[in-house]
């Protein structure tokens, strides 16, 4: 039995039945210690020493802040720390690296952060505890041909977005010789830059043994009207769907597939549905979702007022998935009213997005759909839809100020901190203060971290 299976066994049945030398929770303690560390005292032999750190570390109330964070205080608004402090080219304190490190464990999120600020001394503790071993694999700077599987995506996206016919050259050129699992990352790069040049690779893709390349590159000629897959899909949607008229409107008839050939399925339908869902609703919803959009001859507001006798609520989501996955403004916007769900509004200009959002808040009871839709606003949020959300604070504080407490904290973690000031003139009220706080929070943390 190891020792700290000795420790827990004797936690577990108490000191009177099983004796122990010595304070037990200081025991404990230490050996909790011991592996948090990386390896346990006496084990480590010879050890080479930590590598010489290249970076300057972030400065002294910068790290203390991030103590203050890792302490529990605004735990929250540690990735946009961490994202801040990468993006000074800076690292974090050695002090804090096995919490960080830690964190990264369990929060994968964070990880591409903790490769630039975690440095050489990071990566040297990755190396001796196997359970951080996660930042070997995180960009370093490193080359396509040096790098590892992270660098070398990160080297093809800044490659993509200068120049994407290079890029696609690059990666054409070792396409053969990549890992299934680097492949299906690599063809999402393509998504910064798509053109219908790509579209030559991308057929090639189709016939890739691992789904996810399959799903990756349908998904991006998805996006491109002209492809092949899109005229494919398009004649699938033809054969399926009727408008016709009927008395003073409109009637869409719908006959949805009975089978899920081959070569739909190479075009990116899924033949197995998930629970719950028919396999002919399911193949129709996917059919019309990667359609070119431009199929249907009417406009999104005008479609949705006609009557669908037959798998109206299918057709409508599959509209959803479209606009999401073509990422077309005026589908997005009117499928929105539909369906106001945070995806539709990555298809809108960041601008938009805060102004439909702002409607949003102004027209709806605060619950867990509003919750979402915010959740899904690019940040930061400008003065108007900051107005609209504190608006919504003022007035439910006075009727459910029990049900505050997240959209509170979504607007101190999202509103643009430089407007703490405006928030702290809003309202007297409490729950708006204490918006105005973590504002003002974030504003000096972004200061303590600035050149």
């Amino acid at each position: 039995m190891s020792e700290w299976d000795d420790l827990v066994s004797t936690a577990l049945v108490g000191t009177d039945r099983r004796p122990h030398q010595g304070d037990l929770l200081q025991a404990a303690a230490v050996e909790v210690a011991r592996r948090r560390a990386g390896r346990r005292a006496g084990e480590a032999g010879e050890q080479e020493n930590a590598p010489a750190e290249e970076r300057q570390a972030v400065g002294r109330r910068a790290a203390e802040r991030l103590v203050r964070i890792l302490g529990g205080e605004h735990e929250r608004l540690l990735p946009e720390w961490l994202a801040a402090a990468a993006a000074t080219g800076r690292r974090a304190p050695a002090y804090v690296l096995p919490e960080l490190l830690e964190r990264g464990r369990r929060d994968r999120s964070i990880r591409g952060h903790l490769g630039v600020l975690a440095g050489r001394r990071g990566r040297w503790l990755a190396g001796l505890n196997p359970v951080w071993g996660y930042l070997l694999e995180e960009p370093t700077g490193q080359t396509w041909e040096l790098g590892g599987a992270a660098d070398r995506r990160a080297h093809l996206r800044a490659l993509r977005a200068a120049d994407p016919v290079q890029a696609r050259a690059l990666l054409e050129s070792t396409w053969e010789r990549e890992t299934p699992d680097d492949r299906a990352e690599f063809v999402e790069v393509l998504a910064e830059g798509l053109s219908i040049d790509d579209e030559p690779f991308l057929e090639r893709a189709l016939d890739d043994r691992r789904r996810e390349v399959r799903q990756s590159a349908a998904n991006l000629l998805t996006r491109l009207p002209a492809a092949r897959l899109s005229r494919r899909m398009a004649e699938r949607v033809r054969a399926c769907v009727t408008i016709r008229r009927e008395g003073t409107g409109h009637v869409i008839a719908i006959e949805a597939p009975t089978a899920c050939d081959k070569a739909m399925e190479r075009d990116g339908v899924r033949p197995k549905p998930p629970r719950g869902t028919g396999e002919r609703a399911w193949w129709l919803q996917q059919i019309i979702a990667r359609a070119p959009l431009a199929v249907w001859e009417h406009p999104p507001a005008r479609l949705l007022a006609m009557r669908i006798p037959d798998w109206d609520t299918e057709v409508k989501a599959a509209w959803v998935r479209a606009a999401v996955l073509q990422k077309d403004p005026g589908w997005a916007r009117a499928m929105f009213g539909w369906d106001p769900i945070a995806d539709l509004l990555d298809a809108l200009p960041p601008a938009e997005q805060q102004e439909l959002a702002a409607r949003f808040v102004d027209d709806h009871d605060l619950d867990s759909q509003l919750i979402m839709v915010l959740g899904g606003v690019s940040c930061h949020w400008h003065e108007g839809l900051a107005t609209a959300v504190l608006r919504k604070i003022v007035k439910v504080n006075t009727t459910q100020p029990w049900n505050l407490a997240e959209l509170v904290k979504l607007a101190g973690e999202h509103i643009d901190p430089a407007l703490y000031e405006q928030a702290e003139d809003f309202s007297p009220a409490e729950p708006v203060q204490q918006v105005a706080a973590l504002l003002r929070f974030r504003a000096d943390m972004y200061k303590e971290l600035a050149p």
